[in-house]
């Protein structure tokens, strides 16, 4: 049987009604409707039952969802039962923001170390974070099983990180900041975040309206 292909836009608002419903927990509210939810994230109530639907059955008909059961769900569906080490390479100035991040933490990835190749970086701290040499970081990849790698130097060293990347037996993830398209083996997952591009996307939609 041919397995069901979930869109990634149904992904990607999965994490956005996770992070809502977190919020509403902390409030202490117990039921929520999809009505609600929509309302809460901008969306449509029938975009969200549909989205659910394609994992299955989770609210009760008249009441609603239960807050915190079905943010559990979510957060099992998106693999955030469990903490991912992550590392990230790049001490530069988007490195240094995304170091200090708290949401990676909230949502289970811990940063563990940075890695660069300035060695007036290497041996230093970066928010608390170690600062290692490039050189080290295959070998403390599979000492400390890290799954997911964050690449944040320019474009034209960003293919010899992930090469090296690749070659260790943890890493399983890649999120690439550099504005340059990775050729990666199928087995790793590779997000690219191009901030240029979603710059220019939003200027076109302003300049469209």
């Amino acid at each position: 049987m041919k397995e069901l292909k979930i869109p990634e836009a149904t992904v990607s608002r999965l994490s956005v009604y996770s992070r809502y419903l977190t919020g509403v927990e902390k409030q202490g509210i117990v039921n929520i409707s999809s009505g609600e939810i929509a309302e809460g994230v901008g969306g449509t109530p029938a975009q969200v039952r549909k989205d659910l639907a394609y994992f299955g059955e989770f609210g009760t008909r008249g009441v609603g969802y239960n807050v915190k059961q079905l943010n559990h769900e979510i957060m099992g569906i998106l693999g955030l039962k469990k903490r991912w080490n992550v590392i990230l390479i790049g001490a530069g100035n988007l490195g240094s923001a995304l170091s200090q991040y708290r949401g990676f933490q909230e949502r289970g990835f811990n940063i563990i170390a940075v890695f660069d190749n300035d060695m007036n970086k290497v041996g230093l701290k970066l928010n608390g974070l170690p600062i290692y040499a490039v050189s080290q970081m295959a070998e403390f990849v599979d000492k400390n099983d890290v799954s997911i790698g964050i690449i944040t130097v320019p474009a034209e060293y960003a293919q010899d990180i992930a090469d090296i990347l690749v070659e260790t037996q943890n890493i399983k993830g890649i999120l690439n900041f550099a504005p340059v398209v990775l050729t990666i083996p199928e087995e790793i997952e590779v997000r690219d975040v191009d901030l240029t591009v979603n710059l220019e996307v939003l200027s076109y939609n302003i300049e469209k309206k």
